[in-house]
């Protein structure tokens, strides 16, 4: 069964719901949330997606299950996808030139496949770095000194782990503390962050994969008045390479409350190695 969606902005109530949700067994759609200018001319593609197996993480390689074509299959998909609704998970830059061309997301699992369009056409143009209310994503650094990571086409940094030994994964974040259009000010931090995995050949354990960002002092980017720091760890099963994923929500949470805005993505590429005194 193929399923082919037109390419949407979608409003955080909708859910992309062509069936019922279902813990297992079910498709996994991605989502195409809009695209926006870089400064050197390209475009950024936003992707994210809907996993319809509510209680299942799933992986699918990159290949013919799992590709974005043309010139893929692979352009930075994720391999491992959560349970749910998954917002603006990652980007594709696209040149200047681009102009009408399309490119097309195509996903198998448990028999269902999905396809999705991807285009520059002008009304899915968003804006992730500043909503109506002047609100602007978080900063994510990974030293008190950066460089600073901002927005959804977030960066990444590299390390090695040895298979079986806890990896230590220390993040800073500041943020303008915007509080949304409506309602009262959040008495929650500022930021709140998310770890998840990516890609990788084996399973990810995060000692927290929700970890508390504390308040730090240190020298922020401009216009920020919420300074933190949080810090977790990730074992692995299996050596290998994996991306670990990190979110930076402000207080618009997930997706911006449908708006496109405001949380920043960073990437750590990790080798992990076997255990030490093991050979493979």
């Amino acid at each position: 069964m193929t399923i082919v969606l037109a390419s949407c902005a979608l409003l955080g109530a909708q859910a992309l719901p062509f069936e019922p949700p279902h813990e297992f067994g079910q498709s996994i759609t991605g989502a195409f949330e809009g695209w926006f200018p870089n400064a050197d001319g390209s475009f950024n593609l936003l992707l994210g997606y809907y996993n319809r197996n509510l209680k299942q993480e799933m992986e699918i390689p990159i290949g013919p299950d799992n590709r974005i074509e043309p010139g893929g299959p692979d352009q930075g998909q994720p391999t491992h996808f959560l349970p749910g609704r998954q917002w603006g998970v990652f980007t594709i830059r696209v040149p200047k030139d681009f102009g009408d061309k399309k490119l097309t997301w195509t996903l198998t699992i448990n028999g269902k496949t999905t396809a999705i369009p991807l285009s520059l056409n002008s009304l899915w143009e968003v804006e992730p770095f500043r909503e109506a209310s002047g609100n602007a994503p978080p900063f994510i650094g990974f030293s008190a000194s950066g460089p600073w990571i901002q927005g959804p086409a977030g960066k990444a940094k590299s390390l090695t782990a040895a298979l079986a030994e806890a990896a230590d994964l220390t993040v800073w974040v500041a943020d303008d503390a915007t509080a949304p259009l409506a309602g009262a000010r959040p008495r929650t931090p500022a930021v709140a962050l998310s770890w998840s995995k990516f890609r990788g050949p084996g399973t990810v354990t995060f000692e927290n994969a929700r970890p508390p960002v504390e308040k730090a002092d240190f020298d922020a980017p401009p216009s920020t008045k919420f300074t933190g720091k949080a810090t977790t760890s990730a074992t692995f099963s299996e050596p290998g390479e994996y991306i670990l994923r990190v979110v930076a929500n402000d207080w618009s949470g997930d997706g911006g409350r449908g708006f496109q805005c405001c949380w920043s993505n960073a990437e750590v590429r990790v080798s992990v190695k076997p255990a030490r005194g093991e050979s493979h």
